[in-house]
């Protein structure tokens, strides 16, 4: 559930109308609703309160800090993939006890930048690394925390971009290696085995794939447990889906309920990794009709928005609600929504049974809250822009619109050019 709604022929978020934030902030932006922020992550987290757990919430999927405030303020820890994402969860004011760092190319910065901040622990996904953060720890004269990330191999069943748990995915260590690579660890002596890591993939809309993989884990950790590795942490990743346009994902309880009972005979902590169910419905892309126009063939209404501010669309080929902001005459056509990049695949809805549109109208991007800004680029030399938090009748501006200047902030024309 989320709190973009209708009063009369107006789409307010929570108590604003939408049109008011347009009007002082100018298009396009990114709007989100904090009541759907702090209703998704408690609905999440609440489904795990009889057993010992710890919610990390993604940071790739919307890594605004105002954003990763809220989540700290609920007791959520971080799940980080780079050092700048270390950056904004140490900024957002986590406890660094509550971090893990994942990610296949970890440097020996971002490595340093960890273990000196003291993060959970390391999220290791092959055997090079593994020696990378021996070395690093051994340099630092500390012992550094680890799980190594098992490919269980099984299928998903998602878009194969955001499948990670086969393998021929680039993600984890072969289940088949899995003990060799733990005793492997075992034998660095900078390094402190403190768990087991699996994350099968993203946008999954059936409970089987993660059961299955849980299964697969704790097969391991009791052979594990044999072999005298000791395990505290089981981290399940993230991976549940929302509603985009059909699809009926099970329900944070659903899939609580289910990893609860498989986890029901383990005695350690759990982590989950949750993004895209958290933000993804808890945020829209508001932006402006510039034009429309019909080649005899089709209907297109251009926005001013594009594919740099929401990629989704033209990467995996998704699907986004499109809504009016006011609704106005009945009239429906089939239509795309294009944006003014100069690429045939920038568009938002393709083909799309829409209100007829007219320049100047407002229109919602729907379901844009994971995945959008986080993604977004200059391409074309395109602005970045803002980003907008509603709290019941009032709106902050969370990130300004990048000017201009900020497009060549850092760059230089050497001397020889003149």
């Amino acid at each position: 559930m989320h709190y973009f709604h209708y009063k009369e022929e107006d789409l307010y978020c929570e108590e604003v109308p939408i049109a008011t934030i347009a009007d002082r902030v100018g298009t396009p932006f990114y709007l989100y609703s904090h009541r759907t922020l702090v209703r998704h992550f408690k609905a999440f987290d609440s489904g795990f309160e009889e057993i010992r757990h710890l919610v990390c919430y993604s940071v790739k999927a919307n890594s605004n800090v105002a954003l990763l405030r809220i989540f700290v303020n609920l007791g959520a820890g971080l799940d980080v993939v780079s050092g700048g994402e270390l950056f904004r969860a140490l900024k957002s004011g986590v406890d660094p006890k509550k971090v893990v760092f994942s990610g296949v190319g970890k440097t020996e910065q971002e490595i340093e930048y960890a273990l000196n901040s003291g993060i959970l622990m390391f999220n290791v996904e092959s055997s090079q690394e593994l020696v990378r953060i021996d070395e690093m720890a051994k340099r630092l004269d500390m012992r550094a925390p680890v799980a190594i990330r098992i490919n269980p191999d099984i299928d998903p069943k998602t878009h194969p971009y955001v499948a990670t748990g086969l393998m021929e995915n680039k993600f984890g260590i072969d289940f088949k290696l899995a003990m060799k690579e733990y005793t492997f660890a075992k034998g660095l002596p900078h390094i402190e085995i403190i768990g087991v890591d699996c994350h099968i993939g993203s946008q999954l809309i059936e409970l089987q794939p993660f059961v299955e993989a849980l299964r697969r884990v704790k097969e391991l950790i009791h052979d594990l447990g044999q072999r005298g590795i000791e395990i505290q942490y089981l981290d399940l990743g993230g991976g549940l889906g929302i509603t985009y346009k059909d699809e009926i994902p099970p329900h944070p309880t659903e899939y609580a309920k289910a990893i609860v009972e498989e986890a029901s005979d383990l005695d350690y902590t759990l982590i989950f990794e949750p993004g895209r169910v958290i933000v993804g419905n808890a945020g829209i892309l508001v932006t402006r009709v510039l034009y429309t126009k019909e080649t005899g063939e089709k209907n297109f209404v251009i926005i001013d928005a594009a594919m740099n501010d929401l990629i989704r669309p033209s990467y995996y080929g998704s699907f986004q609600g499109i809504l009016p902001v006011t609704k106005g005459e009945e009239e429906k056509i089939i239509a795309d929504v294009v944006g003014p990049i100069c690429e045939s695949g920038d568009f938002m809805a393709r083909n799309r049974r829409m209100p007829k549109f007219k320049p100047g109208d407002l229109v919602a991007v729907m379901s844009a809250g994971a995945y959008g800004f986080s993604m977004s680029s200059n391409y074309n030399s395109r602005p970045r822009i803002c980003e907008v938090l509603a709290r019941g009748d009032r709106f902050h501006l969370i990130r300004e619109r990048e000017s201009y200047d900020d497009l060549v902030r850092g760059e230089k024309i050497p001397d020889f050019l003149g």
